[in-house]
């Protein structure tokens, strides 16, 4: 009931499964890529102004005729990098942005440090967009100026959510908000200028206010200080890069239209704003802006002097501030999926919910941006500082990655090319030369600390995949094992033991021995056995610690004494409730099946035994029924279908397909291989695992002759180390939960062990494929 209520309430939530055949049809036309993407680019202009005019007010008021040059240079900029950028988009329609232009020209080392750095941009981006709309809002309410923290969190968790039910879901439900904070701000700029027509432009509240200077003289640090903060006005021009796969066809085309329009638009607003907080004579400075409100706010008190148009502007940016948000959730998740099928992040990463989207990229960004927000207090300030290093960085290798590419290709007009290239490359670079210096001491240290450590930890997962692919390849053929044997652990003389033992000789073992560790009263157990089963052999172990560790042991050497055929363990658990929360009240076979898991050459079959249901058939199987679950055509696949012929002759082989190219993949391979036995493709459209299998389960068991236990084998490879199994799909734990309590099913794994010793050198290795090929 309570797996019925969560999924009840998941559907409520986020709203019912999307098809993979469905991946298409939530492509977005241009209408809605621009709010869905360029949403951070655009709400930068509401605070960039102000952050050109925070570092100058320490210089006093003086200082405040330098915010439009400053702006026109960073508008300047901006237009190089979205020039640039639209020929990314052109040359790479696959997407991908920095990372895959810097892979496909500069090689493995850059590429990862381009992809480092904007990952790093996009979960500040959550993080500083958050923080500003929370200052509007604040700025709007000042009694409001406590919470800022949980108001934050609150904002977070809502566009989680909404970009959890989908790609064109949140789409269309930003497209508002965007599209209406465009239109007031564009409003706001046409009345301000009208009024400074009309005899001179108003002067708002705080133009007579006297901002102290902290320094006397107007350095050329302080201007370069100021640019850098201004320079947030480009961050989110990366993002139509990453998403072109989202668009809708042609994709190339409308990413770069829907670039071009987002970058007029940006520098149209910017420059406005920035000319009017000059014209309106606008004054700020921390304490200021705590009492007065923001630049963008003055400018609409002072435009239309309070009223419906300035709330409509305060309402509309306190949205778009929040929404910029959004523009990290579509890219973040998309990015990861990137660097998780280049095997630089956890594969874990290239899952997709329900609705289509890569929903653990959506909650670790939201998880993240969650943390900071609480270490700096929700403070657009605190977090600016961090912002823009990570973005210039990108910016720079992509501009050189296609610098190179186009002296590497030489397609017609590639000179034309490699010049603009070149000017972006050079101008952002300059930008991030000069952002690290003035702002390092600032809080920028961090992400220049934190971009080597990402690089580490991707470079260190690349390594792990590819020693675990080198040995899983090797797919040599091995002779058939020598003879079967199975152990029964018992500790009594109950339904669930003699179920294990029917099950145990169905298997057709040469050797069948079952297992206790002596504990008091076991005479009772010897006198009681000898009557009921004297056939099978008891061995009594003298317990040398606790049982499992010493059962363990035993069958350790066991399987040393004679490494030849499998060692089968079967497991009887008798429960009596049918939830997972049952195994808590009998923690030994829990315990026992973890403790095996990790011991090679030893096979586990787990079978539980409900004795609240009154099912006959569970008591005395009489035949089995083999399916052997293949994802993937490697060595313990293999050792796996060995396994499977020495127990079932006429086991069946079942593949899900929910991945295209997984199944075409699986299927080539599996008739290079010459296997005898068919394998058989079970379609997975909602691209789930558990819920097919348990159907074909069922319907197995609903035509299978009464008394027929199904053995479900899975094919399981460990890895060394827990943290090793953190970075691989935990599938068959979800299999396993879910077949526990199903009568007559019988879950065995096969495991694999690989060599703990094995290191992969190729680490820093160039990729040898093409961009938008297939994975290594």
């Amino acid at each position: 009931m309570a797996v019925t209520r969560w999924i009840a309430a998941k559907r409520w939530l986020l709203g019912h499964p999307l098809a993979s055949a469905e991946l298409e049809a939530q492509a977005l036309p241009k209408l809605l890529a621009l709010p869905t993407f360029a949403s951070d680019a655009l709400s930068s202009v509401a605070y960039a102004t102000e952050e050109i005019m925070l570092v100058l007010a320490v210089a006093g008021s003086v200082a405040f005729p330098r915010v439009l040059p400053i702006a026109f240079a960073i508008a300047l900029l901006l237009t190089i990098v979205v020039v640039s950028y639209r020929q990314t988009v052109k040359a790479y329609p696959k997407g991908g942005g920095s990372f895959l232009v810097s892979l496909d020209n500069l090689g493995l080392p850059p590429a990862m440090v381009a992809a480092a750095a904007i990952l790093i941009d996009y979960l500040l981006t959550v993080a500083v967009s958050v923080a500003a709309g929370t200052a509007a809002v604040t700025s709007a309410a000042p009694d409001l100026a406590d919470y800022r923290v949980p108001i934050s969190i609150g904002f977070v968790l809502l566009i989680t959510a909404a970009n959890l039910r989908g790609v064109r879901e949140s789409g269309t439900l930003f497209a508002v908000p965007t599209y209406s904070f465009i239109l007031i701000v564009l409003v706001t700029l046409a009345v301000g200028l009208v009024r400074c027509l009309d005899g001179g432009c108003p002067q708002a509240e705080t133009a007579a206010l006297e901002i102290i200077p902290h320094q006397t003289a107007i350095t050329v640090f302080l201007l370069l200080r100021a640019f850098a903060s201004g320079a947030t006005a480009l961050t989110g021009v990366e993002a139509v890069a990453d998403g072109v796969l989202a668009f809708r066809e042609p994709k190339a085309k409308n990413a770069a239209t829907t670039l071009g329009v987002m970058g007029i638009i940006s520098i149209t607003m910017f420059l406005g704003i920035s000319l009017l907080a000059s014209r309106f004579n606008i004054h700020i400075s921390r304490e200021i802006a705590g009492e007065y409100g923001t630049v963008l706010s003055q400018i609409g008190r002072t435009a239309f002097g309070g009223g419906f148009g300035f709330y409509a502007l305060q309402v509309a940016t306190t949205a778009i501030l929040v929404l910029a948000a959004n523009t990290a959730y579509q890219d973040f998740p998309r990015l990861s999926a990137i660097l998780a099928n280049h095997r630089l992040l956890p594969r874990q990463f290239r899952n997709r919910g329900d609705r289509l989207v890569f929903s653990n990229g959506i909650l670790i960004l939201a998880f993240l941006a969650i943390l900071l927000l609480i270490f700096f207090k929700a403070e657009v300030t605190r977090l600016i500082q961090l912002y823009v290093v990570g973005v210039f960085t990108a910016f720079t290798l992509s501009q050189i990655g296609m610098v190179r590419r186009w002296q590497r290709t030489r397609e017609a007009g590639w000179q034309r090319s490699a010049l603009i290239n070149a000017v972006g490359a050079a101008a952002t670079g300059l930008v991030l030369a000069i952002t690290a210096y003035v702002k390092f001491l600032h809080g920028a240290w961090i992400v220049v600390v934190a971009i080597p450590l990402l690089v580490w930890m991707m470079s260190s997962i690349r390594r792990h995949y590819l020693s675990v692919a080198e040995q899983l390849r090797n797919r040599t053929e091995r002779p058939m094992p020598g003879p079967h044997r199975v152990v029964v652990p018992v500790s009594h003389t109950g339904a669930a033991t003699a179920r294990a033992l029917e099950f145990a000789h169905l298997l057709a073992p040469a050797e069948c021995t079952a297992v206790h560790v002596k504990e008091p009263g076991h005479e009772d157990l010897v006198e009681t056995w000898a009557r009921l089963y004297p056939e099978v052999t008891l061995a009594m172990i003298e317990p040398d610690g606790r049982p499992v560790p010493t059962l363990r042991r035993y069958l350790r050497q066991l399987r040393e004494a004679q490494p030849d055929g499998f060692l089968t363990v079967v497991i009887p658990e008798s429960v009596r409730r049918t939830g997972l929360v049952a195994l808590l009240f009998r923690p030994r076979g829990l315990v026992l099946k973890l403790a095996l898991f990790f011991e090679p050459g030893i096979v586990v079959s787990d079978l539980t035994y409900q004795r609240r249901r009154r099912m006959p058939d569970q008591d005395h199987p009489r035949r089995i029924d083999t399916v052997v679950l293949v994802s993937e055509l490697t060595a313990p696949t293999l050792n796996a279908i060995n396994y499977a012929r020495t127990v079932d002759t006429e086991a069946r082989f079942i593949h899900l397909a929910i991945d295209e190219d997984q199944t075409e993949r699986v299927r080539q391979a599996w008739e290079a291989a010459n296997i005898p036995e068919p394998l058989e493709l079970i379609e997975s459209p909602y691209r789930e695992i558990t819920t097919p299998v348990t159907r074909l389960i069922r319907r197995l068991r609903h035509h299978a002759p009464p008394r027929t236990s199904i053995n479900i084998i899975l094919p399981e490879f460990i890895v060394p180390g827990w943290k090793g199994q953190a970075l691989h799909n935990q599938t068959s734990l979800a299999i396993k939960a879910t077949l526990i309590f199903e009568p007559n099913v019988v879950v065995t794994s096969v495991t694999w062990h690989l060599d703990p010793e094995a290191r992969s050198r190729a680490g820093w290795r160039k990729f040898p494929l093409a961009v938008g090929g297939r994975k290594p």
